[in-house]
C-alpha cells in the first residue's frame, strides 16, 4: 500500500465522523420502533453496530499511530462480523448483508494478505504505507467493487437528500456506506499499484 501520512490523518479522521451517525442512531434507537425501510429497532441497532465496528476497524487501519487493540483482535472482530452478515444475508435479510459480509471480508483480507516483512509494528494494528497485499488480483476486484458500491449508493443518497433532507436516515447510511466504499476502493486500489 502506498498511502501517504496526510492521507492517513484525513482517512482517519473520516473514518471517525462516519462512526458518529451510527453511534447516535443506536443512543437514540427505541426498541420497537420502525426505522429506514422497515428495519424494525433491533434489525436498526444491528446495522449500525456493524457499521460502527468496520468503521473503527478502517479508522484503526489507516491511523499512523496503530491502535490499543492488537492485530489479532481486530482479526477477531471482522471474523464475527463477517459471520454474522453473512447469516444475516443467507436467512434472507436485506441486501445490506451482502454488502456488510464483503466489507468485513475485504478488511480482513487486508490484514491476512499483508506481507509478514511490513507487519513491522509488533502485535498492534497498523496498515504499512508501503505494502503490497498478497493476490493482487483480489485487491483489484474488491477496489473495483467498493468503487461501484459508492457510486452506486452515493447517487441514492443524494436523489434521498432531495427528498427527505440530509438529516434523515435514508441519507445518512447510504451517504456513510458511499464514503466508506470510497476509502475501501482507495485503500484496495493503492494495494495494487
Amino acid at each position: 500500500m502506498r498511502i501517504p501520512v496526510a492521507a492517513n490523518w484525513i482517512l482517519l479522521a473520516v473514518f471517525v465522523l462516519l462512526a458518529i451517525p451510527s453511534v447516535y442512531r443506536m443512543v437514540r434507537a427505541v426498541p420497537g420502533q420502525v426505522g429506514e425501510r422497515g428495519l424494525a429497532g433491533r434489525a436498526g441497532r444491528e446495522i449500525d453496530l456493524i457499521e460502527l465496528l468496520m468503521m473503527l476497524a478502517m479508522a484503526a487501519m489507516v491511523s499512523p499511530l496503530g491502535g490499543p487493540i492488537p492485530a489479532a483482535g481486530w482479526e477477531a472482530v471482522l471474523l464475527l462480523t463477517a459471520g454474522w452478515s453473512l447469516v444475516a444475508a443467507v436467512r434472507g435479510r436485506r441486501s445490506y448483508a451482502v454488502h456488510n459480509t464483503i466489507a468485513a471480508a475485504a478488511m480482513l483480507y487486508m490484514l491476512a494478505a499483508m506481507p509478514a516483512e511490513a507487519m513491522d509494528h509488533g502485535p498492534w494494528f497498523a496498515m504499512p504505507s508501503s505494502a503490497r497485499l498478497a493476490v493482487p488480483a483480489l485487491a483489484a476486484l474488491g477496489a473495483a467493487y467498493f468503487s461501484y458500491d459508492a457510486v452506486r449508493v452515493g447517487r441514492r443518497a443524494i436523489r434521498n437528500a432531495r427528498v427527505a433532507g440530509v438529516r434523515d436516515v435514508t441519507f445518512a447510511r447510504p451517504a456513510c456506506r458511499a464514503v466508506m466504499g470510497a476509502g475501501m476502493a482507495y485503500l484496495l486500489g493503492s494495494a495494487v499499484l
